[in-house]
């Protein structure tokens, strides 16, 4: 029988910017119809606190909109370790890497309707994945912009026994702008720890000629393999799609598509106009249902290629994993302006 059904001996608690301690009866005392404190400013520079709770207790829900690209960085410590085990640009983090792009090339807004996350118009970012902690939990926002800028959030949870075996929720960013031409992309190494893999979110962003750029590999090693243990054919495979998601000889045009766990949810760019942006894909791939399963190490690679070869297009990540702590530390995030992405 599912959770919600169940009386528990949990007590919920929910962090925002109208109760920023998230402790019974901290919200506003302003009465009906009133707006106390909507919204909380990071200056530039700053950094701010979002959550601090004594464990233990699991977060089950995030919620954020107002600026929501990647100036912001969110951070995620479990238990006092000194560095994070989460540390994305926000935007990334939910699949939306390219943060500076609001409207597909349909000219809508692009939904990620998955069962971990949803994208919602417009630009209301959520999370479900659960995230459990023993001692404490510590979540914080940094403004590396140069103006101040607004947040609007509520992160929901419960404080509840966990059991000894509930792994620390992980997420870390990588980004080569381009790929270095016949050599892999790199989606995560350098994790230590037993665990589990879970997930995914890539965006993809075409150089030079528009021709295929779905054959690219992706190749998973458990521990200390020398050679994949889990290697996929194709890019468009891997995110649970196939020939080339439908630009074949059919439509002969990309389809866009948002499942429980896998998609191709948006498409940026006009690829029948001669001048035009760069064409733009975001992708995510959640092994929920398949977590991937390792004892001490894990390392995942993405090739980029196309039917003629290796290709040099601009791919940005955004890992996702549960592990035992201590664990090591992430790969230092590139500047804020190596991550702008027009």
């Amino acid at each position: 029988m599912n959770n919600y059904c169940m009386i528990q001996n949990s007590k919920t608690f929910a962090f925002s910017a109208e109760n920023p301690t998230g402790v019974r009866a901290g919200g506003s005392q302003g009465g009906d119809c009133t707006k106390l404190r909507p919204t909380v400013t990071i200056p530039a520079g700053e950094t701010v606190t979002l959550v601090d709770a004594a464990g233990p207790g699991v977060i089950q829900h995030m919620w954020f909109t107002g600026y929501v690209g990647h100036h912001f960085i969110i951070r995620m410590y479990w238990d006092d370790q000194e560095y994070p085990s989460v540390e994305a640009p926000l935007s990334a983090f939910f699949g939306c890497a390219y943060d500076e792009n609001f409207v597909d090339r349909d000219g809508k807004y692009p939904v990620l309707n998955s069962a971990m996350m949803l994208v919602a118009p417009g630009r209301g970012y959520n999370s479900y994945f659960e995230m459990p902690f023993h001692k404490r939990a510590r979540i914080t926002m940094e403004n590396r912009g140069d103006k101040d800028e607004n947040l609007y959030y509520i992160i929901t949870g419960a404080y509840q026994e966990i059991p000894a075996e509930a792994g620390y929720f992980h997420a870390t960013y990588r980004q080569e702008h381009p790929v270095k031409k016949g050599r892999t992309y790199t989606i995560v190494d350098g994790i230590e720890g037993r665990g589990q893999f879970v997930g995914v979110t890539l965006a993809t962003g075409m150089n030079g000629n528009n021709t295929c750029w779905v054959e690219g590999e992706a190749r998973m090693y458990l521990d200390d393999d020398p050679y994949p243990s889990i290697h996929y054919t194709g890019t468009e495979d891997y995110f649970g799609g196939s020939y080339g998601f439908g630009n074949d000889i059919i439509i002969k045009s990309y389809q866009t598509f948002s499942g429980l766990y896998t998609g191709m949810y948006a498409i940026y760019g006009d690829n029948r106009e001669f001048y035009n942006g760069q064409q733009r894909f975001l992708l995510y791939h959640f092994h929920i249902a398949d977590p991937i399963r390792f004892e001490n190490k894990f390392r995942m690679t993405l090739d980029n290629m196309g039917w003629t070869g290796p290709r040099y297009d601009d791919y940005t990540s955004v890992a996702y994993w549960y592990q035992t702590l201590p664990s090591a530390p992430l790969m230092p995030l590139p500047t804020d302006a190596e991550m702008c992405m027009r």
